[in-house]
């Protein structure tokens, strides 16, 4: 797919990061990952992103993120795009980058490097190595230690014609628009402050048209008619679903670092889908947790 019409297409729907399967001994386990990938797209969404950060990037090998990501091409078929993460040091994301393109990824989402800080100059040496080093189109996740501004955006955009997207979790509202009003429509933007549902009315309207839920791995439908609800802004419905599942959901997640991660899979468990242990450092949910997890899952498929 070239990049353009990749991004044509993921700004088209809701997106979602299927996790990453992992076995007892927490290798990756592809037939179950496969099997909810296909079952992902029963509902309506409009890409994959296989190995993302729901999808623990962070704690696979280069060569476990092509193989997650090719079993996702393979599931899918060309029925939605399938963009794969890629991130750390330059060498390394351009590795990665290069082995998502010939596993058959649509599009790159490039996420943070590891543990430095860098200045603008350096950020945007190293997204343009990546963009020159695959023909897909790429992403720039804006988080964390890799946050470029405006101008430094403006002038990858000039240069590389296949950065494509601009994915945001600062959460800047100032710099967002700043972003919007000096790139327009040159890129597709994407929500991705988690949980993204908490923010997608406020950033629909400053043209972030989709953003990334995490949510849709146990409950497609809810997030679906969340997202609906939200791009037809229907307040109140919106209000409604926040006040019921979401807000109550984050506050169990904000009760251990790295639940973000940890309560997908939990609810995953929850639905009778289970995904495997989340890999350390990240923990588990305990069984309390697990307990208050399933009651608003329940409650959240009984609004339906």
């Amino acid at each position: 797919m070239a990049p353009q019409d990749m991004a044509k297409v993921i700004g088209s729907g809701l997106l979602s990061f299927p996790v990453t399967h992992f076995d007892a001994d927490l290798r990756f386990d592809e037939a179950p990952y496969r099997q909810h990938c296909g079952w992902m797209l029963e509902h309506d969404v409009a890409a994959l992103f296989a190995a993302g950060g729901t999808g623990e990037f962070f704690s696979l090998t280069p060569a476990e993120t092509v193989q997650v990501v090719r079993a996702a091409v393979e599931e899918t078929a060309g029925r939605v795009p399938v963009i794969s993460g890629c991130g750390y040091g330059t060498a390394i994301a351009t590795e990665i980058a290069q082995g998502a393109e010939k596993a058959g990824a649509d599009g790159i989402l490039l996420l943070p490097q590891y543990l430095v800080g860098a200045k603008q100059e350096g950020l945007a040496a190293h997204i343009e190595a990546v963009c020159r080093s695959t023909n897909l189109g790429v992403i720039v996740y804006n988080r964390d230690n890799a946050v470029v501004n405006e101008d430094t955006l403006a002038g990858l955009c000039e240069r590389n014609p296949n950065l494509v997207g601009y994915k945001d979790g600062v959460g800047d509202i100032e710099l967002m628009m700043r972003i919007y009003c000096k790139l327009g429509d040159r890129l597709t933007y994407i929500g991705g402050l988690p949980t993204a549902e908490t923010f997608a009315p406020a950033y629909l309207e400053m043209g972030v048209t989709t953003y990334s839920s995490a949510i849709y791995n146990f409950l497609p439908e809810w997030a679906v008619a969340f997202y609906k609800a939200a791009r037809a802004r229907d307040h109140a419905r919106v209000h409604q679903m926040l006040r019921d599942f979401v807000l109550p959901y984050i506050a169990l997640r904000n009760r251990g670092r790295g639940y973000a991660v940890s309560i997908v899979k939990a609810g995953m468990n929850v639905i009778g889908r289970p995904a495997g242990p989340v890999r350390t450092p990240l923990t588990d949910l305990s069984a309390a947790e697990h307990e208050e997890l399933a009651a608003l899952v329940a409650k959240a498929k009984a609004s339906l």
